[in-house]
């Protein structure tokens, strides 16, 4: 048994002693038989050897592992509205805005295959899970179709990882059935130990992604976290890398470290190689 399996199973066993009950994968939840279906296609597309030298080839896939994105605190209707356009010209997995732009985006992307993504508790993940629960329905309401939560980094670096848990299922529950989660673990300012547990709680709380970062604390992703987290969650749930990534070299790096999406606003100079 592995390092990361027997640090797993020490922390659900204290889990469940506190009366933690774990959210399971359901193989019957069409969000989550997609999501494997993915997985599956990317690890065998990045696998295969001849993929890795067809540079044509991979501009054509690599949109769809990008997460548009725009969160900056002065992004006007303007810049969403051109935001949404290139992603439905490049075509994108989604675009990734602040809240109260989900109406906009789900109007304007309708009848696209762009996903509207939305960012909850964010940037700092220290807002009571009841608000996030709240802001999650709201946003699932509005048409947001995936949702990237920041996990309470306090918690976590307390060793308080009942609260941590607690807080992630309330978001995947206010999700449920209409919107994936992705977990966003602030890999920059957890330990290489705290990493693994705040993987091991998003998982068994019924995340469907782990990220490396918000974009917003002292570092981004890099390869090394990005590796960590794949060997945590495995081939179950997807990774995101988020955070400095701005040109194709580097999201190469972070998709054959076993990144399935890419966080960027940087997205259009990405895939133009």
């Amino acid at each position: 048994m592995s390092k990361i399996e027997n640090m797993g199973q020490k922390l659900m066993k204290e889990l469940r002693v506190q009366g933690f009950v774990p959210t399971p994968a359901d193989e019957n939840d069409e969000i989550v038989r997609d999501l494997w279906e993915s997985e599956k296609r990317i690890r065998n597309m990045t696998q295969h050897s001849a993929w890795s030298g067809d540079t044509p080839r991979i501009l054509r896939a690599l949109p769809g592992f990008i997460d548009h994105t725009l969160l900056k605190p002065d992004a006007t209707e303007a810049h969403v509205r051109v935001l949404c356009e290139e992603a439905i010209v490049h075509q994108f997995a989604s675009v990734c805005v602040n809240s109260r732009y989900v109406p906009l985006c789900r109007e304007f992307l309708d009848h696209s295959s762009v996903a509207v993504c939305t960012v909850v508790g964010f940037p700092l993940g220290a807002n009571a899970s009841d608000a996030k629960s709240y802001e999650t329905e709201w946003a699932v309401n509005q048409g947001a179709t995936e949702v990237d939560m920041v996990i309470p980094v306090g918690s976590i670096k307390s060793g308080h990882y009942l609260n941590a848990a607690k807080d992630v299922q309330a978001v995947t529950q206010a999700a449920r059935p209409h919107a994936l989660v992705k977990v966003i673990i602030e890999t920059c300012l957890l330990t290489h130990e705290e990493k693994v547990n705040a993987c091991l709680i998003a998982r068994a709380a019924g995340a469907h992604f782990v990220k490396t970062s918000t974009g917003f604390s002292t570092q981004g992703a890099t390869v090394e976290d990005v590796r960590l987290m794949r060997q945590i969650v495995g081939a179950t749930m997807g990774v995101k890398a988020s955070g400095g990534v701005r040109d194709f070299e580097t999201a190469m790096h972070m998709i054959y470290s076993g990144a399935s999406r890419i966080g960027a606003s940087a997205g259009v100079s990405i895939v133009s190689g």
